[in-house]
């Protein structure tokens, strides 16, 4: 089998203003199990974008960009329906940014030889290919715009504004997450940036400049978003997964606790994820357990056990045609650190 066999057929992601969903969660909340859980999360979620000045906070973990979800999360951001976005760095670059340079995500199979996929240089997420080649071309884009950026340490956020405005004129696809939330002022966090394509792209931006580099500081990262919360006060967590996203979003309590303000806990939180609870593991943590250490009201929030891509376009096209978003603050957090420059 050749390689342009195996990368013949793309990804295409959902469209969730395209399909009524809200009469399959209207209809859950009536069943039991998992499916009164998804309806509860919809209606929370739902809460969360009728709540008077509440900075919603999606987190983002998994391979769910690459699945086919990329344009629920760009939905999401175009719409006003989130304020804030924390992720693993591959869901921004390896995904996002990856296809926005016009490359793709292919379906595959499980059931392959994976030395096979080696030889032909492609790599695979369960059931889904992508190119080696034009991910290193991703990782090669990232360098050339940390090359062109004056040397000095940035956060993620600050890096990841500049794959926008790079976006803006470059891009082959428009429609990419990166891009909406740089035109949208809705600042993107990756705590484990590096921990990506972008992470062989900025390697090889320092190799070739020893003495003139920038770096990615992951502590300006915390700061930055812990004064979002502050700024905030009233705040909402929607977590796809968990991992560092979901425990550097939550951790701003406690920050901002340190630093000698006074703000409540997460006031709304959900979370869809696979992982179980009881390896004690932080990525897997309940939202209940969350409470115990200052960071999420237990009184609002719902854990929703399910693999992302079934429930989350059930979730946000719900709240999406309930249409609360239509009467929400514009809260563009964006310029909060931009009109400090």
């Amino acid at each position: 089998m050749k390689k342009k066999d195996l990368l013949s057929k793309k990804v295409e992601h959902i469209d969730i203003k395209k399909i009524k969903v809200a009469d399959i969660i209207n209809a859950m909340k009536k069943m039991s199990f998992s499916a009164r859980d998804l309806a509860n999360a919809a209606d929370i979620y739902d809460r969360m974008l009728r709540e008077k000045k509440c900075v919603i906070i999606l987190t983002l973990a998994g391979s769910t960009s690459a699945a086919g979800c990329m344009q629920v999360y760009v939905d999401l951001v175009k719409n006003n329906m989130i304020d804030v976005i924390v992720a693993t760095g591959a869901s921004i670059v390896d995904m996002d940014f990856f296809e926005a340079l016009g490359f793709g995500h292919y379906q595959g199979t499980p059931f392959v030889d994976d030395k096979l996929l080696r030889k032909l240089y492609i790599d695979r997420i369960y059931d889904t290919y992508i190119d080696e080649e034009e991910l290193q071309a991703c990782d090669k884009t990232i360098k050339l715009i940390a090359d062109a950026l004056p040397p000095r340490p940035y956060s993620s956020r600050e890096f990841i504004a500049e794959m926008g405005r790079y976006l803006v004129k470059k891009a082959r696809k428009k429609n990419s997450l990166v891009q909406a939330a740089y035109e949208n002022d809705v600042p993107i966090f990756c705590p484990a940036f590096s921990d990506s394509s972008a992470g062989f792209g900025l390697v090889l931006h320092q190799h070739e400049r020893p003495e003139n580099h920038i770096s990615i500081d992951s502590v300006k990262d915390f700061m930055e978003l812990t004064k979002i919360k502050i700024e905030a006060g009233t705040s909402g967590l929607l977590m796809i997964g968990g991992g560092a996203p979901k425990n550097f979003a939550q951790d701003t309590v406690v920050c901002a606790e340190i630093l000698g303000h006074e703000v409540p806990m997460h006031k709304f939180a959900v979370q869809i994820t696979v992982a179980d609870v009881r390896d004690g593991a932080c990525s897997s943590s309940t939202l209940k357990e969350a409470n115990s250490w200052g960071k999420v009201d237990s009184s609002c929030e719902q854990m929703v056990y399910a693999e992302a891509t079934i429930a989350l376009p059930l979730l946000a096209g719900y709240a999406y045609q309930k249409g609360s978003w239509k009467k929400r603050k514009e809260w563009r957090l964006s310029k909060i650190f931009n009109e400090k420059k």
